[in-house]
């Protein structure tokens, strides 16, 4: 029996169907509640960025109550349950912070280690889950920390030196001695001086689309126009050379300086706005703004961290977390809980932003756990050790191996990047003994 014209037809489509692979994307409501349900709280917050389709099945009512129920019988959770106003995202967002605060400050860890650059490197920079890492090698990697891969690498021209970088999702900008480099993530490279010609010497760099701004050892501040490649603006905003910048939201610039002073300007005025002033005369050495809360942390040359309320200007606490140079402070975007800390002694500290303490003190012990193959070549894991903190610690009588000086560190979702100046990369994994799963 031949096939009729729309048997065939039939035919067709269905084999047209079957060939066609089938993805998540692809799944209705139905089944991705059901999928859904079985995921812990951190895993639903990144589900809900997808896409505008997930978002709305993760609010749906059926859902929110299944969600909610789960979260008032958990015996992990102390606090009353008041999210009955909040959208079902805030509800996610609030306890997949509290396990990160219980895992940091807490929980435990461990702590896997790779070559990540023939030479030594300083400085890291992690946004959106991604990885970025140079500063005294010739080029800037780019890392998968799921999978310990360099994905991208950017290459520095062999006449200059990388004095400091940021990123966005689109490029890299880089100051390179009295040039900037821009690698376009599809691998485009520009580099450009100023127009007006070399500025004095910069010891630092932010940027935000479009401008970027330098600090400059004459105590100046350089904006320049990315597109435009001019210098828009100098502001003078200390006497002494410029150690660290951060830039806040409604576009203030915030430097520290050799003189331990932070300057905050207006660039759409060109005028300096305050003047914070710290205790210690040898300088500040990093800073880092939380802009919810407008509080304004710093570290200093002599191991002391300051916390500043940006509103009134006012100096909340200052605790001497260290004998020695506080190099690293930063936090996570929506963490309103803690603070990490890192310099010259190798001591992964956690602070309470709210009052300066110490909560937790780590290190990595110097026996190793495992040693396995990736990409970038060998992984080391070491099992992480938190010191006591009722005792006074004696520093020396820890290995060095265990606390490689830290030179700058980066803070994610239950852990936090480290470089020593070495070429080692060092990735802190932190699990919260109590994770709220659903």
């Amino acid at each position: 029996m031949h096939p009729t014209s729309a048997t065939a037809s039939t035919d067709h489509k269905n084999k047209r169907l079957c060939n066609t692979p089938s993805t998540i994307l692809s799944l209705d409501g139905d089944i991705l509640s059901i999928i859904f349900a079985f995921l812990n709280m951190f895993d639903l917050v990144r589900c809900s960025l997808v896409c505008k389709f997930w978002n709305e099945i993760l609010e749906s009512r059926s859902l929110r109550v299944f969600y909610e129920r789960k979260l008032r019988n958990d015996a992990s959770s102390s606090r009353s349950f008041e999210h009955t106003k909040k959208s079902l995202r805030m509800i996610l967002r609030d306890v997949a912070m509290e396990q990160h605060r219980l895992a940091l400050q807490c929980g435990r860890f461990h702590v896997d280690q790779w070559k990540g650059h023939s030479t030594t490197i300083s400085q890291c920079r992690m946004k959106m889950g991604t990885l970025v890492t140079g500063v005294g090698d010739k080029v800037i990697r780019l890392w998968s920390l799921d999978r310990y891969k360099c994905v991208e690498e950017y290459s520095i021209p062999d006449t200059l030196s990388l004095v400091d970088f940021d990123f966005d999702e689109s490029k890299i900008v880089g100051l390179i001695g009295s040039h900037f480099c821009i690698w376009r993530r599809n691998g485009k490279r520009s580099v450009f001086p100023s127009l007006e010609g070399k500025f004095i010497k910069g010891s630092c760099m932010r940027y935000f689309d479009p401008e970027a701004m330098v600090g400059c050892d004459d105590g100046s501040v350089r904006v320049f126009d990315m597109y435009s490649r001019r210098c828009s603006q100098i502001i003078r905003m200390h006497s002494a050379p410029i150690t660290c910048l951060c830039l806040s939201e409604d576009q203030l610039i915030l430097s520290g300086s050799t003189s331990g002073n932070i300057t905050i300007a207006d660039p759409s005025s060109v005028q300096k706005v305050a003047t914070l002033r710290s205790s210690d005369f040898r300088g500040i050495k990093t800073l880092c703004l939380k802009p919810s809360s407008q509080l304004l942390f710093a570290g200093s040359a002599v191991g002391y961290t300051y916390c500043w309320d940006m509103r009134t200007r006012k100096l909340l606490w200052n605790t001497r977390v260290s004998p020695n140079v506080v190099s690293s402070l930063q936090h996570m975007r929506n963490d309103k809980s803690t603070l990490a800390v890192g310099g010259i002694d190798g001591i992964l500290r956690f602070l309470n932003q709210n009052d300066g303490n110490i909560v937790s003190s780590c290190i990595a012990e110097d026996r190793l756990l495992s040693t396995y193959q990736s990409h970038p070549g060998s992984i080391q894991r070491r099992k992480g050790k938190r010191l006591p903190e009722d005792t006074y610690i004696n520093i020396d009588a820890i290995p060095r191996n265990s606390r490689p000086s830290i030179t700058c560190l980066a803070v994610g979702m239950k852990k936090v990047v480290t470089t020593h100046n070495t070429r080692d990369i060092r990735l802190w994994k932190f699990k919260d003994n109590n994770t709220i799963s659903l």
